[in-house]
């Protein structure tokens, strides 16, 4: 059980918010692997088994991880474990976070827009808020960090919708052009709202980090949504390289 056994899930199962945790400054690295593997264990979850029962029966294992009192001798279990005692993460967005993954168990579609908005909010949005506290962001900025969290949250589901379609599952609640774009626009909406209330943030900023293409993938959305149907939603490596460094650089998420 150690952080560099998160970091190494994370670096192959998620590497751009590896790349984001590398960037931010050491001290911030000890809290956000562990939190990023959990992530990435949770969300994966639902597609190890065709079976529901038994994926329902994953996701509640780690309902129970992140309620009880004391450490499971886990990989990711343990570390995750030591960074809830030690940041106060609230156990609620814990396990909202992993109950929301129940969605991707099944194939039935969302609702509507309000329940739809919910799986983002408590997926993207509440990961950003837990890592924005995990780095010592304070309670007041909890609206802030969510707005920005729920873009990036959006923009990287937009980015899965080829996928989730190609695995039986309907994305999204609308899927027209005109849909979209709203959808996207949304998105925009919440990243300027975020970056008005930035001072609230302070030295938690580095968490937000990971949310540093969402502007840009966004703005692609909007000028065409068929890039979501088509895949083709993504920027250079250099672009991608240039925008972390920046952001990482000036604090400007």
């Amino acid at each position: 059980m150690s952080v560099d056994a998160c970091a190494a899930l994370v670096e192959r199962g998620d590497p751009e918010r590896f790349a984001a945790v590398m960037a931010a400054p050491v001290g911030f690295r000890a809290r956000l692997f562990p939190l990023y593997a959990f992530n990435l264990e949770v969300a994966k979850a639902p597609w190890v088994t065709k079976e529901p029962m038994i994926a329902e029966m994953r996701l509640q294992w780690w309902r129970d991880v992140v309620a009880e009192p004391a450490p499971r001798a886990h990989e990711v279990a343990g570390p995750l474990h030591a960074v809830i005692r030690e940041a106060g993460l609230p156990g609620g967005a814990l396990d909202r976070m992993v109950s929301a993954r129940v969605w991707d168990v099944y194939k039935e579609p969302f609702e509507d827009a309000a329940d739809f908005d919910r799986y983002i909010e408590e997926t993207g949005a509440g990961l950003m808020w837990l890592a924005a506290k995990a780095c010592g962001a304070a309670d007041r900025a909890e609206p802030v960090v969510r707005a920005f969290g729920w873009a990036a949250g959006l923009a990287g589901y937009l980015r899965a919708v080829p996928e989730l379609e190609a695995r039986g599952r309907i994305p999204l609640v609308d899927g027209r052009r005109q849909a979209v774009r709203d959808l996207a626009r949304q998105g925009l909406e919440k990243i300027a709202a975020a970056r008005a209330g930035r001072r609230l943030v302070g030295r938690a900023g580095p968490a937000l980090l990971a949310g540093w293409q969402a502007e840009a993938l966004l703005k692609q959305v909007v000028a065409d949504p068929q890039v979501v149907a088509e895949g083709r939603m993504g920027l250079s490596e250099f672009s991608r390289r240039g925008r972390l460094v920046w952001a990482a650089l000036s604090g400007r998420w």
